[in-house]
């Protein structure tokens, strides 16, 4: 069995520790750490967790196999490099890091150290986006020419801009559907980016660099042409879809829909759209919880790593540099 710590125990990190514990064979979660969760005490007790720490840097020194980082994006390449000089295997939410030097950094200590280092790029254990994968892998949709990406959370919005960082829309949303482009072009190298991004959902904090809508176009080097759409304000509820187009077919994923029934009245049609990341996706979130413990166990399994994630940091680096300078930047620009 696995012994694994926690690192971060906000939103995302409480499904992350409720996931393991209840539903991934293989990994023991003995220690939560997060300094300021108000309710840590009683997350362990939920869980069973028989120890927990105010002192995220305290999880490399004990007594565990593994580490699940859920920390602030800013934190990840110091706790990175800390496991893998423990020899830790890592698994990390995305982002990898927030700049292009930090990522590569985090993927050269993990490559050093021989470690594990698992992105949480969970998109790709969504079962419709894996068969899309598989069909393109497979030559079903041709030589691939067009593909798209789109992610909107659900509103209302109610956070406070002040509090986000300019480039989050970049670096925290669009970069699962970098990695996803990326993924669904296999071999092929993104080459060229132009970005688009604005405060159409809360424009009076566009004037401190605060962005909540953008599209990307990202041009790769067998021709092929992708798009990447991001909003921090869909009404109806959280929507992911993408698209692939090929010289012989296309294949499309996801929907908005949250239910496959439809109502028809007097009123018309209705269908129900509510739901968040992880109601509509926690499949997805377990599955790649589920080949992080498989990938410690010694199994061949496919995971998105430190390359994946130094990958979609690039593209990201040339986003914010894209609209911030309002002009097509290369990935060469942001690699040197």
């Amino acid at each position: 069995m696995t012994r694994i710590a926690l690192v971060g125990a906000g939103r995302i990190g409480t499904h992350h520790a409720r996931t393991i514990a209840r539903e991934v064979e293989g990994l023991d979660l003995v220690l939560l750490a997060d300094p300021l969760a108000p309710r840590l005490d009683d997350l362990a007790a939920e869980l069973g967790v028989p120890a927990i720490t105010r002192d995220s840097s305290g999880t490399v020194s004990a007594d565990v196999d593994a580490v699940v980082i859920t920390s602030p994006a800013a934190r990840h390449v110091e706790l990175i490099e800390a496991c893998a000089a423990a020899g830790r295997h890592v698994f990390t939410e995305k982002p990898l890091a927030l700049t292009v030097a930090d990522a590569e950094r985090a993927a050269s200590a993990a490559g050093e150290a021989g470690i594990i280092l698992q992105i949480g790029f969970n998109r790709r254990f969504v079962e419709a986006w894996a068969s899309a994968a598989r069909a393109v892998r497979a030559g079903s949709v041709g030589s691939v020419q067009r593909i798209g990406s789109l992610t909107r959370d659900p509103g209302p919005f109610t956070a406070d801009p002040a509090r986000i960082a300019p480039a989050t829309i970049f670096n925290e949303t669009l970069i699962h559907d970098f990695d996803t482009l990326n993924w669904l072009n296999a071999g092929s190298e993104p080459v060229e980016v132009y970005a688009l991004a604005e405060a159409l959902i809360r424009p009076d904090a566009e004037d401190s660099g605060f962005r909540d809508s953008a599209v990307v176009t990202i041009r790769y080097d067998n021709g092929a042409l992708a798009t990447a759409e991001a909003s921090f304000c869909a009404m109806y509820g959280y929507d992911l879809r993408g698209e692939v187009l090929g010289s012989r077919g296309m294949v499309q994923m996801g929907e908005p829909t949250s239910s496959g029934a439809r109502l028809f009245t007097a009123a018309g049609k209705s269908v129900a759209t509510a739901g968040t990341d992880t109601s509509r996706y926690h499949a997805a979130y377990r599955d790649e919880l589920r080949v992080f413990a498989r990938a410690i166990a010694g199994e061949d399994v496919d995971y998105p790593g430190a390359a994946d994630g130094v990958r979609a940091q690039r593209i990201a680096a040339a986003a914010i540099r894209s609209a911030a300078e309002n002009r097509p930047v290369t990935i060469e620009e942001v690699s040197r």
